[in-house]
């Protein structure tokens, strides 16, 4: 896998691999624990959610100035890692306050922001050697590969801690509980089919006649969200190993020299160049101010304003103190920002209205042979006998081939021994939906790759700017999927009703609601595809296009793009309750095309600047 590439490409694979791991364990659980622990609705918990996903790419752009004005990248990256591990390690600590898990969140934040737009630019600066430049697109796949080995295994950790704490204290696991032990607190859950429904709930949960429901609901939210807490732990752990690896290895990562001209140099020293950096913060300071009042007055969203004013005043900056030389490169970067704000506006809503469909809208329960993507032994068995096979079928030599074989036989019989010990209903966790989109990467990645090596030998790669193009219309389809899984489903906003009193009471989503998981399985390998296809070409041709000097700003502008997308997380949630489900998606599908019919519009630009 590493053949033909830097040493430091390794080293940099698995120390984002351990950090990715600790991230995508919180992010997995982090909505799912907010709503049990604090009794959010899914707009508050929507707009917590979308404002630390804004926050872990905004503060990759202070990593970014931070890093290519002190030239100490690899400094940088190690600070990122050490705050992140305080952070994580302060949230795993049960019991805590609203604020003082925000502020928990927070750390996390900025020590992400230190370290991953510039573990990105140092992996593009090994790449800058032209003895490794034709292989920066599969060097950043690769790169992406390992993100997402991590976070594969991080839903089945997140869901076995939790459960091994309900275990502990007596109880049995139910995603819709929670929700409904919260409603029976504030008074909405008092007598009817909704409050039987509910006793047969803890009676089930708890294995006894439960007598005292009131007691019952205080426990079950204390267990079920100190179980997510030790799960932080376990990412506070994650952080260590990467740390380890980090400090013992990074020898082998490239430490940047400024290669800039000592013309520009003596330039930005003269009073009138002094002055003209004034006037360009000033002006984009400016500029931010101005569309976050836009905003606050047009939309009443001072928030919404605030994020997207960042980016304009980003914007602003960059163009002003870049040179006549560098413009059509950082024009062609912003629009390609813009189009990125879009697709992850989109796609991240894979961990809060997906994840809510996960936990309202699909089965509880599923057959034997459902529950092998479930859990975890079984999925690794069925993954390492279709590997087998693959290998039986592409591989030439006859002692492959019978590798191929003898790992399809041995571990299809594992499969099939784990898959004949399951019950006839199996529970299933919403968090493990959050294993299948890093599955997918995982598994996709070599494919993706070999058939872009194929048509390259061709001549008929499609352009980088193609390739995310192309994924947006890809990332359509995948919304698609969950849309008509959607039709005729009870809405949201149909199950929370106003009484003749005038009081609010609650009904959760009935049995004939649910779907089958593989609906969102397979919208999940769709979005996966358009993934592979869009973030890490996305991320090669920032690394490609960037002028040198602005390396680790540039990584720093697609991450800020991408948390304005983050921000925009919180429409999903916010109409949430308010629309059909179908309609929901229906959003999501018309951004995607119309960002991919933009970046087809303008692709003769893009690709001029790739040459």
């Amino acid at each position: 896998m590493f053949k033909n590439h830097p040493k430091g490409l390794f080293v940099a694979f698995f120390s984002n691999m351990g950090e990715r791991f600790g991230f995508y364990t919180m992010m997995a659980i982090l909505v799912l624990f907010l709503q049990a622990k604090y009794g959010l609705s899914e707009s508050d918990a929507g707009e917590y959610y979308s404002w630390f996903y804004f926050a872990i790419y905004a503060l990759a752009l202070v990593g970014g100035i931070i890093a290519d004005s002190t030239n100490k990248y690899k400094f940088v990256i190690l600070c990122g890692i050490i705050i992140m591990f305080g952070g994580y390690a302060m949230i795993a600590i049960p019991g805590l306050t609203l604020g003082v898990t925000i502020a928990g969140l927070f750390i996390i934040a900025f020590g992400n922001g230190l370290f991953k737009g510039n573990l990105q630019a140092v992996v593009g600066q090994m790449y800058d050697d032209p003895k490794y430049s034709k292989v920066r697109d599969s060097a950043y796949m690769i790169f992406y590969m390992g993100i997402n080995i991590g976070a594969f295994f991080a839903p089945f950790i997140a869901t076995s801690i939790r459960n091994w704490w309900l275990n502990a204290n007596g109880f049995l696991h139910d995603g819709s509980l929670p929700g409904m032990c919260h409603a029976f607190k504030r008074g909405e859950i008092t007598d009817g089919a909704t409050l039987e429904k509910f006793q047969q709930l803890a009676d089930k949960t708890s294995g006894v006649a439960v007598t005292d429901l009131a007691t019952f609901a205080d426990k079950y939210i204390n267990v079920f969200s100190t179980g997510y807490n030790y799960a932080f732990g376990i990412a506070a752990v994650a952080m260590i190993i990467s740390l380890l690896v980090y400090i013992i290895f990074n020898k082998h990562l490239p430490s940047k020299q400024r290669s800039i001209k000592k013309e520009v140099e003596t330039d930005s020293k003269t009073p009138a160049k002094v002055g003209k950096n004034i006037t360009s913060i000033v002006l984009a300071l400016g500029l931010m101010a101005t569309t976050s009042l836009l905003f606050h007055f047009l939309l009443n969203d001072y928030k919404l304003g605030l994020a997207i004013g960042l980016f304009v005043g980003f914007v602003a900056w960059i163009l002003q103190i870049s040179t006549k030389e560098e413009r059509p490169r950082v024009n062609s970067l912003i629009l390609v920002f813009i189009v990125v704000i879009f697709f992850w506006m989109s796609f991240h809503q894979n961990g809060l209205t997906q994840t809510f469909f996960a936990r309202d809208y699909t089965v509880k329960e599923v057959g034997p042979f459902t529950n092998i993507f479930f859990n975890l032994n079984s999925i690794l068995a069925f993954i390492a006998a279709i590997a087998g096979f693959v290998v039986i079928i592409i591989r030439k030599k006859m002692i492959e081939k019978a590798i191929g074989l003898g790992m399809f036989g041995v571990f299809g019989y594992i499969t099939y021994f784990l898959v004949s010990g399951y019950a006839a209903s199996n529970p299933i966790a919403p968090e493990i939906f959050q294993s299948f989109n890093p599955l997918f990467i995982v598994v996709l990645t070599f494919p993706v790759m070999g058939i872009f090596t194929w048509l390259r030998n061709k001549n008929l790669e499609p352009s980088t700017p193609k390739k995310i193009g192309f994924g947006m219309i890809i990332a359509a389809i995948g919304f698609i999927v969950v849309l008509i899984a959607s039709l005729n489903l009870v809405s949201p906003h149909e199950l929370q009703y106003i009484d003749a009193t005038g009081a609010v009471k609650y009904n959760p989503v009935p049995d004939e609601s649910r779907v089958m998981p593989y609906w969102l399985m397979s919208s999940y390998l769709i979005l996966t595809i358009a993934e592979l296809f869009l973030s890490p070409m996305g991320l090669s041709f920032v690394s490609k296009v960037a002028p040198p000097r602005f390396q680790g700003l540039m990584q720093g502008g697609w991450l800020l793009a991408t948390a304005v997308g983050n921000k925009l997380l919180f429409i999903g949630s916010n109409f949430w309750g308010k629309l059909e489900l179908w309609q929901l998606w229906l959003i999501f599908i018309t951004c995607c095309l119309l960002s991919a019919i933009f970046i087809f519009s303008i692709m003769k630009r893009l690709e001029k600047v790739t040459k």
